[in-house]
Parts: C-alpha cells; structure tokens; sequence
C-alpha cells in the first residue's frame, strides 16, 4: 500500500510539471499560426483531450470484453474508471472545441458529421456513467454495463473517420500529406499528448483504487449486517 502511496503522488507530482511545462510550449515556445493567430493555441489541448477520452473508451471497451469473458470484478472496475475519466477529457474536447470554433466559423456549434457524432457519443458515456447503480443486482449492473461499453465504442472510430468519409468543416490534421504543423508546433503537440496522457493513468490508478475501497467498505457493511442478524 505505501509503494501504491509514493507512486501515485510521483505521479501527480510529474503530471504537475509536465503540465506547466505543456502550457509554457504552448504560449512561449510553439509559434503564432499565421492564420488564425493566437485562438489556434487552443488547438493543442483539444487534440491532446480528445485523444486521452478516446483512449479511456478504448479501455472501457477493453475491460468490458475481459470482463464478459472472465467475470472478473477487477476488469470491471478499469472499465468503470476509465469510462468516467474519458468522459471528463471528452467534455474538456468540446469546450475546446467550441472555443475555437466560434472565431473560426463564427459559431460554436454546427451540425456538420463530426461534431453530431461527438454529441451523441458524449450523450452515450453520460447515460453509461447515469447506468451504473441503477440495476440492484451488481453482477447484473457489470454484465449489462460491459456490453453497453462495447457498443457505445462504435463512436470513437466514427468519430475519427467522419472527416475523412463524408464531407466536413472540421479541419483534418492528420492527411495523406502530413501534418500541416512546423516542428515546433509538431513538438509542442506530442508533448501536450504525452501530458494528458499522465494525467489520465494518474487519475486512473486513483480511480481503481477509489472503487476498490468502496468494495471493501461494501463487504463490511454486508458482514456487519449479517452478524446484527444472527445475533
């Protein structure tokens, strides 16, 4: 438990610095785009958030299937975790998003392929998150929260090919002919992900650990109460 302690404040430590160090690249280091000047900069954490909420639905969708297959709660629990921290970085992806949209296009929001999609996938992982606790049987609860997990994962590479499948506004970064980015932006970009990504395994493991003693507390209760009756 003490190892767990220390490794879990090295990394919120370590998530500290990076971050700071991600935002001074961000204003000081990556340069002004000619273009759409400063607004641009935001670019760089809506990316960043989008792929860590990505990635926490990949484990939801993950840990869903190894739990169908094995029964096993701690599975359970990772797709829980993640799904509830993935949906955090989703939201922070749309409020970037909007903000950058609206000295863009002129408007926060538009129902153009891309973002319908980002709608209802935010929609999915709010009602996933509104399911937990609400069937009595816990088994029950993590059986049909599995299975719903998997399905609302169709949302992710929907969401990643809808601007190269149909016609979109949303810019495409990534193309057949590279990024569109200098190297400093390119630098700036990969570090911001390699952040958000701390800060998502950062919060993840105190997440796990959060629901694990809420088992414990759980079982107590179910033992307490058990030894009340019998008495």
């Amino acid at each position: 438990m003490a190892k767990k302690s220390l490794l879990n404040s090295v990394l919120a430590g370590l998530s500290v610095v990076m971050f700071l160090v991600a935002l001074g690249m961000v204003f000081f280091y990556a340069p002004r785009e000619a273009t759409m000047g400063e607004v641009q900069r935001i670019f760089y954490f809506h990316v960043a958030t989008a792929w860590v909420g990505f990635f926490g639905f990949f484990i939801t969708f993950l840990g869903g299937a190894v739990y169908l297959a094995t029964n096993n709660r701690r599975w359970d629990i990772l797709a829980f975790s993640s799904a509830e921290i993935g949906l955090v970085f989703i939201t922070m992806t749309l409020v970037t998003g909007m903000l950058w949209a609206k000295p863009a296009w002129g408007t926060y929001w538009t129902w153009e392929p891309r973002l319908t999609i980002s709608a209802v996938q935010w929609l999915l992982y709010v009602a996933y998150i509104m399911l937990r606790g609400s069937v009595l049987s816990p088994e029950r609860e993590a059986r049909f929260a599995a299975v719903y997990g998997i399905a609302a994962f169709v949302t992710v590479p929907l969401s990643w090919f809808a601007i190269r499948w149909w016609r979109t506004i949303h810019p495409q970064i990534v193309s057949s002919e590279g990024m569109a980015l200098t190297a400093k932006m390119i630098y700036t970009l990969l570090f911001s992900l390699a952040t958000f990504t701390l800060v998502y395994v950062t919060l993840l493991r105190q997440r796990i650990q959060l629901e694990k003693t809420r088992d414990q507390l759980a079982a107590l209760r179910l033992q307490h109460d058990q030894a009340a009756q019998n008495d």
